[in-house]
């Protein structure tokens, strides 16, 4: 079961979303959390319609337009989103609007765009799309569901080619209510140095990323999605590293063939300790990235991932930035990303280069 990514549209907090590449130059935030960074919205959606829109849904349904730009397409046969909070800023708007008021005389506009598949919907009333529409809401897994679905519709031929994406945003208000879990730091720490924090939690981000997957590669593909996998509360490390190999040999592989991993560390001690623990059995001294210290943390944040790890198989280049250890040597022909959501959802995809 593989599919071709043909077409990427990824609006971070980073320079992504007119660039085919890696961001030339990094965005620092010291804040409280990290924020998507908007194209010039009135070049993907009129301005009737962009008036009507909550902001993580123009971010999604332009990051949708770059996607399909990118691949030189104009329809796809399906769309499918993951996201794991959905509009949650017109969803506070809503039930802020429910107590100003009384419950009286409250504005629908935020109420239907406050539910998960409103910006599914919306992409497909900009691209005036019938086909199959659908939207996954799986905490850490939304965004894995959106693409084994997607990867399904392609082994089953129901469709040729799939537009799917992850899209979470963040608030201040869900900051300040989720931060009562204590998930996130204390102290001021700079984006760009969250990884060499050694103090417990992270700090949370956003993003809207699209792909346009095909059943087979074409001139725009940027690589291959050979598989993806998720697992639940593994209760030891050799639990993870079990479910690792498995993913391993499903796909005729071995931890040896693996050029370059991609994992979620966050700079939470105990989450990153994680990845630590299962990495020194079974992929020591592999050559390792990380990505959440340019995008922050939210349940999709593995589309992030994918979107940069097709522009290194493609481009055949590990940005500085990313690295952590060791570089690897070229040509980089398989990336495995892991990430993992406080050590429950746990999901594993496997990019590999298109040998032309």
């Amino acid at each position: 079961m593989k599919a071709y990514i043909s077409g990427i549209g990824n609006i971070s907090p980073q320079k992504t979303c007119e660039q085919k590449g890696f961001p030339e130059e990094l965005v620092e935030y010291t804040g409280n959390f990290l924020q998507i960074i908007p194209p010039d919205y009135k070049l993907y959606i009129d301005l009737m319609a962009r008036r009507r829109m909550g902001r993580i849904i123009k971010a999604g349904v332009s990051a949708a337009k770059i996607c399909l730009n990118d691949a030189g397409a104009t329809m796809p046969e399906a769309i499918i989103t993951g996201t794991g909070l959905g509009c949650i800023e017109d969803t506070e708007r809503f039930l802020s609007s429910v107590l100003e008021n009384q419950e009286r005389l409250l504005n629908p506009a935020h109420f239907m765009q406050s539910t998960y598949n409103t910006l599914c919907s919306q992409i497909a009333i900009q691209l005036s799309c019938t086909n199959y529409n659908n939207t996954f809401v799986h905490r850490a897994f939304s965004f894995e569901s959106a693409l084994i679905d997607a990867m399904m519709l392609i082994a089953e031929e129901r469709a040729g080619n799939v537009l799917v994406g992850g899209v979470d945003e963040i608030t201040a208000n869900h900051y300040a209510i989720s931060g009562k879990l204590g998930i996130w730091k204390k102290e001021t720490v700079s984006s760009l140095h969250l990884l060499e924090s050694s103090t417990e939690g992270t700090i949370p981000g956003e993003g809207a990323a699209y792909f346009f997957l095909t059943a087979q590669p074409v001139d725009t593909s940027y690589a291959c999605l050979a598989d993806v996998a998720t697992f639940y509360k593994p209760k030891t490390s050799a639990q993870m590293a079990e479910n690792i190999q498995k993913f391993l040999d499903k796909n005729g592989m071995t931890s040896k063939d693996i050029d370059l991993l991609m994992l979620g560390f966050n700079g939470d001690v105990d989450s990153d300790e994680v990845y630590n623990r299962v990495c020194n059995q079974i992929f020591d001294k592999k050559p390792t990235t990380a990505y959440k210290h340019l995008c922050g943390e939210f349940f999709t944040s593995t589309s992030f991932a994918l979107s940069m790890a097709s522009a290194i198989l493609k481009l055949q280049q590990v940005p500085e930035y990313m690295l952590i250890k060791n570089s690897p040597e070229l040509p980089v022909r398989n990336i495995l990303v892991w990430n993992h959501y406080h050590n429950a959802e746990h999901s594993l995809l496997l990019v590999q280069r298109i040998e032309r």
